[in-house]
């Protein structure tokens, strides 16, 4: 019997070796590459960022930190309420000048972040509970905000002409608004307009109240941001192929423009809702938002600023909270910014 020949060798092994037969050019056996869409790219970039992943973690803390403060509270048996330097069973949390007893601002084990001056409530569930306050009536205002925003600056942008003349205008005139003072001299308004001045304005209608002066004046920049990017795609290519081929206008700003105009909307989104809150612990501060005995932020740094000489512990915390929540939420927009956009990376 003869042996093959090496021709034939290498012609059977080229058919019984799977990985030496080729298909269009592409190995057989190798990875395929895989094309990856525009939200997988900015995850890709969103994950090598430090500073945003750290951010981020750092934002859903305090979220996670606001739903769950009640169980919080209730494991630490402690709420934000209580007058516990009227409690038989802590006779001695106040001195005879109505400060707390002890270093750091009463700060104990069975009250970790001390006790607040004058009344003896307790200090970390006050602030679990104005975290919540604060981070809920934020993104109820955000959403608002930005959902008027979107809307109004697309249909600006999209119709022009006299739509756009008149949106314009409209939006000029809330712009002028001196936002600050018309919040101070607004909200006692919208809550003396549905309670009378001899009895108690409910928590609720305060927050009602609070959300609708903030939206009132907070969609504009938004929505000036909204047109312009409109604008600009308006007279694009694939805008022209979508009208040409007879989509209806809904269409077109739904499936064309929209998703072309989210990363600005998402970045600026990442913008409002911490200056919401800066907003909101303002006006508790200053005394139009809320008042005793609901929890908030802004009402613990108006107790703070009367007693930070003789107990400066107690404005410590609600500080560094409000600081590290801001600073972390505007870092997470520029993290996300540079992730859509990798041209602006730092």
């Amino acid at each position: 019997m003869t042996s093959p020949t090496k021709a034939e060798d290498s012609g059977s092994a080229a058919v019984l070796d799977p990985e030496l037969t080729a298909t269009d050019g592409v190995v057989k056996g190798e990875k395929q590459p895989e094309g990856r869409s525009p939200g997988q790219l900015m995850w890709q970039r969103f994950k090598r960022d430090r500073t945003g992943v750290v951010s981020a973690c750092v934002v859903i803390f305090f979220f996670v930190v606001a739903a769950c403060a009640p169980l919080i509270a209730k494991l630490y048996g402690k709420n934000p309420y209580t007058l516990y330097a009227q409690e038989p069973e802590y006779p001695f949390l106040l001195d005879d000048f109505a400060m707390p007893t002890g270093s750091f601002g009463g700060m104990s084990g069975d009250f970790w972040f001390g006790v607040e001056p004058k009344l003896g409530r307790d200090v970390f569930t006050m602030l679990l509970y104005g975290m919540r306050t604060s981070l809920y009536m934020a993104v109820v205002v955000t959403v608002l905000c930005v959902a008027t925003g979107v809307i109004i600056g697309m249909v600006s942008g999209y119709f022009g002409g006299r739509v756009d003349y008149w949106l314009g205008r409209v939006t000029d005139f809330f712009l002028a608004f001196p936002s600050q003072l018309f919040f101070i001299a607004f909200m006692p308004v919208v809550t003396a307009m549905f309670v009378s001045p001899a009895d108690e304005t409910p928590t609720y209608l305060r927050a009602v109240a609070i959300i609708l002066v903030m939206w009132f004046l907070g969609w504009m920049g938004l929505a000036r941001l909204v047109r312009s990017s409109v604008l600009s795609l308006a007279e694009r290519e694939f805008v022209e192929a979508a009208k040409v081929s007879g989509a209806s206008p809904w269409r077109i700003v739904r499936k064309e423009i929209l998703p072309n105009i989210v990363t600005p909307i998402l970045v600026q989104a990442t913008y409002i809702l911490p200056s919401t809150i800066l907003t909101i612990a303002f006006l508790s501060f200053i005394g139009v938002g809320f008042v005793e005995p609901t929890p908030d932020w802004g009402r613990m740094f108006a107790v703070g600023a009367d007693v930070y000489e003789q107990d400066p512990m107690f404005m410590f915390f609600p500080g560094v909270a409000l600081v590290t929540f801001v600073l972390a939420f505007n870092l997470l927009g520029d993290s996300v910014r540079d992730a859509f956009d990798p041209k602006t990376g730092r």
